[in-house]
């Protein structure tokens, strides 16, 4: 059986981010937590996914957001055969 992202930390670390009032304290907490590079990695994969579902072409996408298209696949994958997080969040956020 593979890993599972349940746990006691992962829930401790979902209310903490949960916790936080705005975009500033959201700043704060991921400049601690993450590395620069790991939330340069995120907001990627964030704006892969956006132009996606805008049916950008992976040589579009790649040329706009700098990524490969190793992680434009891994993200596609995400959209078509995942949890629907992605679809979720756009939603709520009105993105197109």
């Amino acid at each position: 059986m593979g890993k599972t992202i349940h746990t006691e930390a992962v829930d401790q670390l979902f209310d903490a981010i949960l916790s936080l009032k705005n975009k500033e304290e959201c700043y704060t907490f991921f400049e601690d937590v993450c590395t620069i590079n790991e939330l340069l990695s995120l907001s990627q994969r964030f704006e892969v996914a956006k132009m996606l579902r805008q049916k950008k072409t992976y040589l579009e996408i790649s040329e706009k957001t700098g990524a490969s298209t190793a992680t434009i696949s891994r993200v596609n994958r995400s959209l078509t055969y995942g949890n629907d997080g992605y679809e979720m969040v756009f939603e709520r956020l009105h993105i197109e």
